[in-house]
């Protein structure tokens, strides 16, 4: 049974950092193409950072420099280090993994920046 269990949101001041982790299982972990999204209240869901099976990264221009994507291969799990967090990074964040025709994803995990 493929799961995708992201853990680590919760409220902190702009200019905070929080660090989210996805445990992955029921798939092979190493295969795929890794990713965090988001979606704010009334947003369309949007791709923030990706990890590919090689090892390249990618993020979505508003988070370049800010946010980190790792990932353990050992531990199936992938993680997202955010820093210096913004009001406008307020959403749910979900984990995605993906190959081909096959893209699963986790429950989500709530993200609020906030004073």
């Amino acid at each position: 049974q493929v799961q995708l269990v992201e853990s680590g949101g919760g409220l902190v001041q702009p200019g905070g950092s929080l660090r989210l982790s996805c445990a992955a299982s029921g798939f092979t972990f190493s295969s795929y193409a890794m990713s965090w999204f988001r979606q704010a209240p009334g947003k369309e869901r949007e791709l923030v950072a990706v990890i590919t099976p090689s090892g390249t990264t990618n993020y979505e221009d508003s988070v370049r420099g800010r946010f980190t994507i790792s990932r353990d291969i050992d531990k199936n799990t992938v993680s997202l280090q955010m820093n210096s967090l913004r009001p406008e990074d307020t959403a749910v964040y979900y984990c995605n993994g993906l190959r081909g025709p096959y893209s699963y994803w986790g429950q989500g995990t709530q993200v609020t920046v906030s004073s």
